[in-house]
Order: C-alpha cells, then sequence, then structure tokens
C-alpha cells in the first residue's frame, strides 16, 4: 500500500492525476480500490501526455467459495482444509479458497472419487450459500416422440469424419485451461468456426458469454425459433480442460473436446438439413467446467435472472470411449428424471443403441448447474463411473487412445440431434 500510496501521491504532486481524482477520490485512512485509484491515474496522466498506459493484464487470482458436499471433505488433502467452513447445511460445506487453489482440489477430488470437479466454485459467498437451499424442481411436463419424419432426415447427415476433425483441431491445442492463453484462443477459434454456420442464415448468430473472473470465454451459437422462440432448449458441454491441474499439456480429447465437437456436429446436421426449430435451440461451449463448473454456473445463472424459459438442457462430457458394455449410460442423479426417459425412448426409437443409468454426485459436470437453477437436465456418458476413460485429465488424453476415430462419439451425436429436433418442435 505504501507504494500505491506513493505512486499516487507523486502523480499528483506532479498535477497529472487532478483529473482522475475528479472522479475517483482515494482516502487511505478510510479504505481505497486500489484498481480504480491506479486506473484513474494513469488515464489521467496518459490523456496530460505524462504516461503511456500498459497493455491490460490478466485479472489476478482471488477468492472463491467452494460448496462440496461434507463427506467428501475427509478423503482430500488435508492441508487444503486447515480452515473452517464460512457456512454448512446438513449435508453440504462453503469453503473460501484463494482461486489459484482450485486446480488442486479438483485433482485431488478426482483422484479420491473418480469425479470432477465435484465441487460448485463462486465468486461471491452470496451465490454459494444459494447451494444450501434444496434446488426448486422443473415443471412436470409430457414428452411426446412424433417428429419421425425431421429427425431421420437430420440423423441422415450426422458424419464420423466431422466429429474426428472438430475433435483433432481442439486437442491440437496446448491445453483449453480457463486461464491460459491457449485456453483463450481455443474460445476464439470456436467463435469462429460456429460463425460459418450463421452464413446465409439470418435466425443463427454466435456470440461469446464474457466471464468477469477469468479471461476464458463460453461459446454461444443461437438457432433462434420460428414460432415460440422464447422457450428454449440448451445442448452442450465444456470446452475446457485439464492435466493434473494448471497450465499444463493437456489435450483433452475425450474430457471434452468430444462433447463440444458432437454438439458442433448436431448444429452442422440441422444447418445441412434446412432445419428451423420452433423453439430457439443454444449450443453452448461452457468455459471453466474442470475448477467448479464456474462457466455454466454463471451462464445458468444469467438465464435464470433473465427469466429464460429453458424447456432442457443436454449436457455433452466425455462421450469418445466406450469402457462398458452397453452404449450410453444416463446420470440418474442431480438431472431429470422425465428428461432421462424420454432420452431412452428417443435411442429406443431412433436407435439400436443400449442405454443404462448410474449416479455421478455433487457438482458432477455442467448439467447440474441447470438442474439447482430449476431447469431439467441430462447427461448422457460413455460409460459407467468405474470404467470411463482412464487417460483423462492427463497428457494421454489423446485420439489416439480411440484409434483415430469418434465412433463412440457418433453415437451421442445422434441422439442430440433427435433431442433437439424432437424438443424444440
Amino acid at each position: 500500500m505504501r507504494v500505491v500510496k506513493g505512486f499516487l501521491v507523486s502523480l499528483l504532486l506532479s498535477g497529472c492525476a487532478a483529473r482522475a481524482f475528479a472522479v475517483y477520490t482515494p482516502d487511505f485512512d478510510g479504505g481505497v480500490d486500489v484498481k480504480l485509484a491506479i486506473q484513474a491515474a494513469i488515464e489521467s496522466a496518459a490523456s496530460a501526455g505524462g504516461l503511456v498506459p500498459e497493455p491490460a493484464r490478466p485479472a489476478p487470482e482471488r477468492s472463491v467459495w467452494v460448496s462440496m458436499e461434507k463427506n467428501d471433505v475427509g478423503a482430500l488433502d488435508d492441508a487444503l482444509f486447515k480452515r473452517a467452513p464460512v457456512a454448512q447445511s446438513k449435508k453440504i460445506a462453503v469453503y473460501e479458497f484463494d482461486a489459484a487453489e482450485l486446480g488442486r482440489l479438483a485433482d485431488g477430488m478426482h483422484r479420491a472419487f473418480l469425479r470432477a470437479p465435484g465441487f460448485f466454485a463462486h465468486d461471491t459467498l452470496e451465490a454459494a450459500l444459494e447451494d444450501l437451499k434444496t434446488p426448486p424442481a422443473p415443471p412436470a411436463r409430457a414428452y411426446a416422440v412424433d417428429q419421425e419424419l425431421r429427425v431421420k432426415q437430420a440423423l441422415a447427415l450426422v458424419k464420423e469424419d466431422s466429429i474426428v476433425s472438430a475433435i483433432a483441431s481442439l486437442s491440437a491445442f496446448r491445453n483449453r485451461y480457463y486461464r491460459s492463453a491457449t485456453g483463450v484462443d481455443a474460445s476464439k477459434w470456436l467463435q469462429r468456426e460456429w460463425g460459418k454456420f450463421a452464413q446465409n442464415r439470418p435466425d443463427i448468430s454466435v456470440a461469446p458469454f464474457k466471464h468477469a473472473a477469468f479471461p476464458q470465454e463460453s461459446v454461444i451459437l443461437t438457432m433462434r425459433g420460428t414460432t415460440e422462440p422464447d422457450k428454449v432448449i440448451v445442448i452442450g458441454g465444456h470446452l475446457d480442460c485439464v492435466a493434473g491441474g494448471g497450465d499444463n499439456p493437456a489435450p483433452g480429447a475425450d474430457d471434452n473436446a468430444s462433447g463440444v465437437a458432437v454438439t458442433q456436429e448436431v448444429i452442422r446436421a440441422l444447418v445441412e438439413a434446412g432445419y428451423k426449430p420452433a423453439k430457439t435451440i443454444k449450443f453452448i461451449a461452457f468455459a471453466a467446467e474442470e475448477v467448479g463448473l464456474r462457466g455454466s454456473g454463471d451462464v445458468a445463472a444469467a438465464f435464470k435472472k433473465a427469466g429464460t424459459a429453458v424447456d432442457g438442457m443436454l449436457n455433452l462430457d466425455m462421450v469418445n470411449y466406450k469402457g462398458s458394455p452397453l452404449d450410453i449410460y444416463f446420470v440418474s442423479d442431480n438431472t431429470s428424471a422425465g428428461q432421462n426417459a424420454f432420452l431412452g425412448r428417443l435411442l429406443d426409437t431412433y436407435t439400436d443403441y443400449t442405454w443404462g443409468s448410474f449416479k455421478c454426485g455433487y457438482g458432477c459436470s455442467d448439467h447440474a448447474s441447470w438442474t439447482k437453477n430449476g431447469y431439467p437436465a441430462s447427461l448422457p456418458f460413455e460409460s459407467t463411473f468405474e470404467q470411463y476413460n482412464p487417460f483423462i485429465h492427463k497428457a494421454t488424453d489423446t485420439l489416439a487412445q480411440t484409434g483415430g476415430r469418434a465412433e463412440q462419439a457418433l453415437k451421442f451425436a445422434r441422439l442430440a440431434v433427435a433431442y433437439a429436433v424432437e424438443l424444440a418442435k
């Protein structure tokens, strides 16, 4: 603080900062917003010719508030939990962490429970305290399967090779860590790729969803509905990936380039089919899933705040490794039982794929962000929990592990196409 104060005072004495302090006046005794004070002084000095502003730097790590199941704490790194919870319920505890510790916490959860991240991370304590409440239940609804012609037309256009190409492109980045330069680059690349689908389609638009606490952006492609545009279907999966936490090399081919590639393939097939939904479909690649569902948490909360009517959310996370006998497994906890049954009917109607279910646990993946905001959400998965891809969160999570193929992911693309057409009618 002494250095900051000296810097500001020197600018004030030089006469350069007078205009800055007309907008922001620091009170060194009562408290100073250092960021605002420095920025005001620099901008004023620059306008007077005294200083040249430096390029913007990434925001530093800061406190976050994590909610997690109390029963999980005992199996994790004791050093991380030499602190008392700031709040708790019978089942859930809220802790304050430095954001730099999230990677270590997620890695510990993965090693202990094969679950990642297994917690929610929030920018404010107020948001974290909401996790202590029982989430609202989505309204009951009936699901009809009656769009056979349209579904089959779109299914005929789903291709494995385009899924492979997308996985290869995404996994070619050094990593897609939510705070790394290449994680930001991957988001920008995806925005450009998805932007191609908007050509000659005025009903399609692509935009980033910017997050206040970290640089990686979520990506949203909107296919606007023709007759009920205010009703929304969400399909997507997380863009980021890690290998042991932090800015390490991490191709993340299965976790989760595969889910983003399938999301992209659904868009491509529907566009090629000339399909225009009655309801709006939003295809989303979420930032920062691996460190507490931060990207989907921001997006789902924004939808709820805006009063957006989300009829369903399909989460695609790890879809290209067949480690178990059945083709697709649905997560049964923290998801919508009604929508899960609807997805099973879609598989039975339009494919010959076999399916089952299993429990995943608290904060398992991005569907949980939508469930806790009262929206019906589902997670179809590549295998049982005990038999999923052993290479994830390592530098060995490459496309080569599936022989350069996307046979398993193709099944999820077909399911997601049927889901989009049958639910957005």
